[in-house]
């Protein structure tokens, strides 16, 4: 039975499945748009509200080291996927990766937490969305019905109809193709980037460098406890990471993590790239030192613009600027983060789709999702399914106490796909690689106890809800997937020569 959970599937297969015309994508991407596809989804919420939270609760004006500490994680991580994109561009991201190196229950174990990840991500953006424009819209003098926007109305009854119209209508964007996509993409990004670059720009002015005194706060010890909110690290070893101080700084990165989610979506959308082994690494990696740099920025002007223990928790970066006595930027700057937080949801929801397509393409979900559109060449029925499903979702529920499960999903698949390098590196070191990562298995190993690290300072009811989640996979898996499975039924078309590397790559 253990080698039929952990058969794997051939590199070469796997390819070979994508010229399947009924199950191909359209391949239309550059790096240009897998750049901006990355940087459209990382800068979001996080940028925008989480530096205030961290700097005045945990990390001072350390948060820019806190920025720091997670975009080193997230490179680490970085190095692996575009290693495995660029050998595997196959739809799917660290599922289809999985597949290949560990075996068919640990990828689906995989598929199940990103389906997850990117189902709460993509219905708790829209929610935030919606905050934002509805609060644009109360300056204006237009107020939406408390019913209608996620509150509950004298009837008891409350529907938040803008995050559900959001995640519709990117729905449908999503289904008429990817370029169409990647162009709405690029104009959104454009303005995010250009809010972020005035605040930085606008609020270096107003540095006041009596607010960086002390720049690392001095410590304050975290009474142990064993309630479900502290993190997993003080129920297990019976102390908790402190505020303030170096301790401070590593638990401040591992709530600003999320705001650096979403760079491995730019892997799931390998199959449609043109030149994967050359742009896919490109785009990962160029996307997360840009946001790394602007993120390291803005905490530094934000820190430095209001004294940390006064900056607010719900618009720090708004709020500094009307503490300066400039509230004209306060305006701006909510305008950025409701406009930029459209490419955030897309890309989420982008990225959920093509992990179920692959998923059910190999038979583990329903066959009948894995067929293109025969004039746009896009997977619309997982896209207008889980559309549909999250728009429902977002209306309803505000999902703030689940977005950390959006952490820990993410940080489990960076753990899978280092160790999926490694051991790729060992059963296929013939496999053509046109980027390789450095420092294997050294650097991979740092990638996976970094992750870990980052999960165990996330809290406790976390891990239990990850946990119910995974056991529900786990019943699916053994009641449909593992009967189904292409593979397990000898299904997989013959693969009849090995993809060769393109000129001019190299070994």
């Amino acid at each position: 039975m253990s080698s039929t959970l952990f058969r794997t599937k051939k590199v070469e297969q796997s390819i070979l499945d994508t010229e399947e015309p009924e199950h191909a994508l359209k391949k239309s991407l550059s790096a240009l748009d897998l750049t901006v596809f990355g940087v459209g989804v990382i800068i979001g919420t996080g940028i925008f509200v989480l530096t205030g939270t961290v700097a005045k609760n945990n990390a001072g004006p350390a948060v820019a080291l806190a920025f720091v500490v997670a975009g080193v994680v997230c490179a680490l991580a970085a190095l692996c996927y575009a290693e495995f994109a660029s050998t595997v561009p196959v739809a799917g991201s660290a599922y289809t990766f999985s597949y290949a190196s560990l075996g068919e229950l640990p990828a689906w174990i995989i598929g199940w937490d990103l389906v997850l990840e990117f189902a709460l991500g993509t219905a708790v953006v829209a929610v935030g969305w919606s905050g934002y424009i509805a609060s644009l819209l109360d300056n204006a003098g237009w107020h939406l019905p408390a019913s209608l926007s996620g509150r509950e109305g004298a009837d008891g009854f409350g529907f938040d109809i803008l995050a559900a119209a959001l995640v519709l209508v990117l729905t449908g964007i999503l289904v008429i193709g990817m370029k169409l996509s990647a162009r709405i993409t690029a104009v959104v990004v454009a303005i995010k980037v250009t809010v972020v670059l005035v605040v930085i720009i606008a609020g270096a002015f107003f540095i006041v460098g009596d607010n960086y005194d002390p720049f690392i706060p001095k410590a304050q010890e975290v009474p142990a406890g064993g309630d479900l909110q502290s993190p997993l690290i003080q129920l297990m070893f019976g102390w908790a990471p402190s505020n303030f101080g170096v301790m401070g700084i590593f638990t401040a990165a591992s709530v600003v993590f999320f705001a650096f989610i979403g760079f491995d979506v730019v892997a799931t959308a390998a199959e449609e790239t043109r030149n994967p082994q050359r742009d896919m690494p490109r785009g990962i990696l160029g996307s997360l030192i840009i946001c790394t740099t602007l993120y390291v920025a803005v905490a530094i002007v934000v820190t430095g613009m209001q004294h940390y223990s006064e900056l607010s928790v719900d618009a720090p970066l708004a709020d500094a600027f009307k503490a300066t006595g400039h509230p004209w930027f306060a305006g701006f700057i909510s305008f950025g983060a409701a406009v930029g937080l459209t490419t955030v949801c897309m890309i989420l929801l982008l990225g959920q789709t093509r992990v179920f397509f692959a998923m059910s393409r190999d038979g583990l979900l329903p066959r009948f999702f894995s067929r293109v559109h025969p004039r746009f060449k896009t997977p619309h029925r997982p896209t207008i399914l889980l559309g549909v499903i999250i728009a429902i979702l977002a209306g309803f529920t505000s999902l703030s106490e689940l977005a950390e499960l959006v952490n820990i999903g993410t940080l489990f698949a960076f753990v899978v796909v280092a160790i999926g390098v490694i051991i790729l590196r060992r059963t296929r070191p013939e496999l053509h690689r046109s980027f390789r990562t450095p420092l294997v298995p050294f650097l991979p190993i740092v990638s996976v106890l970094a992750s870990l690290w980052l999960m165990l300072n996330l809290p406790a009811e976390t891990w239990l809800r990850f946990g119910i989640w995974m056991a529900l996979g786990f019943l699916v898996y053994f009641l449909y997937g593992r009967s189904h499975s292409r593979l397990g039924r000898g299904e997989e078309a013959t693969v009849g020569e090995i993809i060769k590397p393109q000129r001019g790559d190299t070994q």
